[in-house]
């Protein structure tokens, strides 16, 4: 195996230079000269000690530089470090320190945060700033534009497809941890994810791999709605369609702006629009019946997919999204840790919300140790052996807990729960870690905000356990309303008894102006119960 994304890229610059490899904002970049530019970024970091093993990490939004700075990166031997730009100082500090970067990427807008705490980075060697017409250069950085005018590009290297590629999760609990894979076959992995999604064989190695590119008749093009600093966004939306030799556009804008991404979709004929759960799909879904009831319909001929990964993808929002037009729903289930399954759902055939159909090498394990029977109603964790991480960076402790064999198969436990219907597939029902223990009961708040959401005038919501004195944790659910709502708490909860056990139905209904998530849609659970807590006093 000598798969290796620096490797693949540099093929596909030579074999298909005229192609466009990024969009961003408008602005194209041939694959001719996505590679060229990442090359001279790869000349600065030699000429500055960075090489095989080093940590670089990349603080921006999605734009080309993102992308161009990662093969750079990559093309040097080094690992590129996703930096969540939400962070606050201390946590970026952590971040950055447990990293141990050498460079920092950043962009201007973030200039006086990196400057308020580059005194307390001992191991960073050189600062590169993305001009965004924010702030002016930061004193000891270096300018991205002028880097690549003076340093030629570098010449290409043999890379070593045993290197380590890591990935930062900020997960549930605790501080930001990242994941490590074998880079090479982390990059063989996405490219058989790709082969399998086109009915194509894989290349075995690099020797077949233009081979393999020539079978692609339509080369992606991707649209990442969410951040690439997320897996689900670079992932999916970026490494993955690039390995195929396509093209990925982006926007610099912050949030999701669903009239902006489906005029991106029209503009630049997107096939494949990644994004994450009804975080995401739901305000797409609104703009689309907006612009249908002005008489201003979307074009979506070239859309092919959407694809989703991370949080619930309910089967009410798909079916809006196919009344628009026939494409495929991707529902990936899977995380930092490891990808677990998969639903795709067409008008001709709709899957059910959370039921998933198990990746080779899955199963559902209970907590002690035994597998789950098909159609037990046995709940346990969900475990892949197919792909399993080299473990958490210097975390051997947690490495251990979520990374470990049962007899004698070593699987990752990424920590979702599920129980297996009588026809082998599983149905999703969330993370232990946000379990809510009610009267002894266990409830998964995936499952009740799921019911809520189905509500036409709900928004979004957040369910969370608050102390009681009687079932130990009773459920809240803080949500969001459509604007002029009179709908009662009452009559909300009485809704989600049509589609939930008693014991699992809300007991208040706590209104928000707005349900916050993380830029990456997923669920802020800690600002849910100190919101919810605050509420009832």
């Amino acid at each position: 195996m000598d798969f290796h994304f620096a490797a693949a890229w540099e093929a596909i610059s030579d074999a298909y230079p005229n192609r466009t490899a990024t969009i961003a904002d408008g602005r194209y970049t041939s694959w001719r000269e996505f590679e060229r530019r990442a090359a001279s970024i790869a000349s600065l970091l030699s000429a500055h000690g960075v090489g095989p093993g080093a940590k670089a990490s990349l603080y921006m939004h999605n734009r080309n530089e993102y992308q161009e700075a990662q093969f750079a990166i990559f093309k040097a031997g080094a690992c590129p470090i996703n930096v969540n730009y939400r962070y606050k100082t201390d946590e970026l500090v952590y971040l950055l320190d447990n990293s141990d970067s050498e460079v920092i990427f950043f962009q201007s807008c973030y200039a006086m945060r990196i400057w308020e705490i580059k005194d307390r980075l001992p191991k960073v060697k050189l600062f590169v700033q993305i001009d965004d017409n924010t702030e002016t250069l930061l004193k000891g950085a270096v300018d991205y534009e002028r880097a690549i005018r003076q340093n030629k590009p570098a010449p290409r290297v043999a890379q070593d497809p045993e290197g380590v590629y890591m990935l930062y999760t900020g997960g549930t609990t605790g501080m930001p941890k990242g994941v490590m894979y074998p880079v090479g076959a982390f990059a063989e992995f996405l490219i058989g994810m790709g082969a399998a999604g086109r009915g194509l064989m894989p290349p075995k190695n690099m020797s077949e791999y233009l081979g393999f590119l020539e079978q692609i008749e339509a080369p992606p093009v991707s649209l990442p709605a969410c951040p690439l600093m997320h897996g689900t966004g670079v992932w999916l939306g970026s490494f993955l369609p690039m390995l195929l030799g396509g093209t990925v556009v982006t926007t610099s804008k912050l949030g999701l702006d669903p009239d902006l991404l489906l005029g991106q979709v029209e503009e630049y004929r997107v096939s494949d629009v990644v994004i994450v759960g009804d975080a995401f799909a739901r305000p797409i879904l609104a703009a689309l019946d907006a612009a249908e009831k002005r008489g201003t319909p979307y074009d979506l001929s070239t859309l092919k997919q959407i694809a989703s990964s991370g949080v619930m993808w309910s089967q009410e929002i798909k079916q809006g999204l196919l009344r628009h037009h026939d494409m495929v729903l991707a529902d990936i289930m899977g995380s930092s840790e490891g990808g677990m399954g998969s639903s795709a759902t067409t008008r001709d055939d709709v899957k059910g919300t959370a039921k998933f159909e198990l990746n080779e090498g899955v199963r559902v394990i209970t907590d002690d140790g035994r597998f789950v029977e098909a159609g037990s109603g046995e709940m346990g964790k969900i475990a892949t052996s197919a792909f399993v991480p080299l473990g958490y960076y210097k975390d051997e402790e947690k490495s251990a807990a979520t990374f470990r064999e049962v007899d004698g198969v070593r699987y990752s436990f990424p920590g979702d729960y599920a129980t297996v219907e009588a026809d082998g597939s599983i149905i999703l029902l969330g993370r232990g870690s946000a379990c809510i223990n009610t009267g002894g009961e266990k409830v998964f708040p995936e499952e009740v905000e799921e019911a809520v959401k189905r509500h036409v005038e709900v928004i979004d919501c957040l369910v969370v356990g608050v102390f009681d004195e009687r079932f130990g944790e009773r459920i809240v659910a803080v949500t969001s309303f459509k604007e002029g709502s009179q709908l009662t708490a009452e009559e909300l909860i009485s809704f989600t008894t049509e589609h939930l056990s008693g014991y699992k139905t809300p007991r208040q209904i706590l209104p928000a102006p707005e349900v916050r998530r993380g830029a990456n849609g997923k669920a802020d659970y800690k600002w849910a119960k100190a919101f919810a807590e605050k509420a009832l006093g």
